[in-house]
């Protein structure tokens, strides 16, 4: 028998997600949970989903086995604790959680119900992060000496609408949160390349002085009043890392980051994408094989009538991807963020069907959000030295 999924809140992100958990053959039924009655009925219309649930509440009291959390950024660990404790496995958006204590709750919330947790971090699977695990897999890297990952995304970019969406008419209070509360994009790709995590940071804060009023400390609930944050962290394998998380910046808006070795590092910047090593007749540019413009299915993947979208393309994936892993339901249908999206619905279901561990299980999810929110603090104190706790590995790890 395979999964019966929930997908709590089905606001724009979810449309990319829904389709995936319906077209996956080892869920059986999957049903939509939102506050808002009208987005509500409108989804299950537009997907054809019959059973919903007006509440998280509701959803936990119901007979499914997973709920798929898409809420508003700051609730997503304590739903997922809500959830866990109700007998249900939890995929959820980033990030993991904003406070210390809340992810440190989900992991041993974790730990004491054994359900799976799964964090749906887009950048694990983006090509240039895939590439980097292969090439330190391979030892390619030598010891790695730093790394950098950064998010930037400005407020004209989108930003003001998805918050205005999401808050309603106080949209204000909740817009101003601290940027490296929201760091797992950037944190993943070096933390998932080397396998080794931050240990202690010194952030600094850029105050910000936009007429909009965001980061008025008075005007948002975490009383911040920075724009841009960038940290810098000692690392558990004796590497450093630079983290930056802006959101006002005068760029077209990336999530990015660059990895360099004692023998051969990875570049990435607005110009492109390159390996490179001492000896420069080794450098390669990457842009070819890291681009996400879909790949071809194999002939005996297509043709067998799997989904009416078919169209006989991995969408949006690169050469890097493995897509043979991937359902044959899943040629054609929605698969964002690089490419990632399939997969990440791929691991969380597999995992829950398998009893297996997934990639970005809650140890690693709390060792890309922990960093950020201590790095804020950093920056609060003038950019203090201040440890990075650690929940520490998986039990079948240690």
């Amino acid at each position: 028998m395979g999964m019966r999924v929930c997908m709590v809140g089905v606001g724009a992100f979810a449309q990319s997600f829904i389709p995936l958990f319906k077209a996956h053959p080892l869920v059986d039924d999957i049903s939509l949970c939102d506050l808002d009655r009208q987005k509500l009925k409108e989804n299950s219309h537009r997907h054809g989903v019959r059973t919903t649930y007006a509440s998280l509440d509701e959803a936990c009291a119901a007979d499914v086995d997973a709920v798929a959390i898409i809420t508003q950024n700051w609730m997503h660990a304590e739903q997922a604790v809500q959830a866990l404790n109700a007998g249900k496995h939890v995929y959820s958006a980033v990030p993991t959680g904003i406070t210390v204590d809340e992810v440190v709750r989900l992991v041993g919330t974790v730990e004491t119900t054994g359900k799976v947790y799964m964090l749906g971090e887009t950048s694990y699977y983006y090509p240039a992060v895939i590439y980097c695990r292969e090439q330190f897999k391979k030892g390619a890297f030598g010891r790695v000496v730093y790394g950098e990952g950064e998010y930037y995304h400005d407020w004209d970019h989108g930003l003001y609408d998805v918050m205005k969406w999401r808050g309603g008419d106080r949209w204000r209070e909740f817009a101003g949160g601290p940027p490296m509360h929201y760091p797992t994009h950037s944190t993943s790709q070096i933390i998932s390349i080397t396998g080794a995590h931050m240990v202690c940071v010194s952030c600094q804060g850029f105050v910000d002085t936009h007429p909009d009023g965001i980061y008025d400390p008075a005007a948002n609930r975490w009383a911040n009043p920075f724009s841009n944050e960038s940290a810098l962290f000692a690392m558990s394998d004796g590497s450093i890392c630079r983290i930056n998380e802006f959101r006002r910046i005068g760029h077209p808006g990336t999530v990015r980051m660059t990895v360099f070795g004692t023998e051969g590092s990875y570049e990435e910047n607005w110009a492109g994408k390159a390996w490179v090593t001492k000896n420069t007749a080794d450098c390669v540019r990457l842009d070819d094989l890291l681009a996400c413009s879909g790949v071809p299915a194999a002939p005996d993947r297509q043709g067998k009538g799997l989904v009416t979208s078919q169209d006989g393309t991995h969408l949006h994936a690169s050469r890097v991807h493995d897509v043979a892993r991937l359902p044959g339901e899943f040629i054609g249908l929605p698969n964002g963020h690089c490419g990632s999206h399939q997969f990440l619905v791929d691991d969380f279901v597999r995992a829950c069907v398998d009893g297996t561990l997934p990639p970005n299980n809650v140890w690693q999810a709390a060792r890309y959000a922990l960093p950020g929110i201590v790095a804020h603090e950093s920056a609060m104190q003038g950019g203090a030295l201040l440890e990075v706790p650690d929940c520490g590995d998986p039990p079948a790890a240690k």
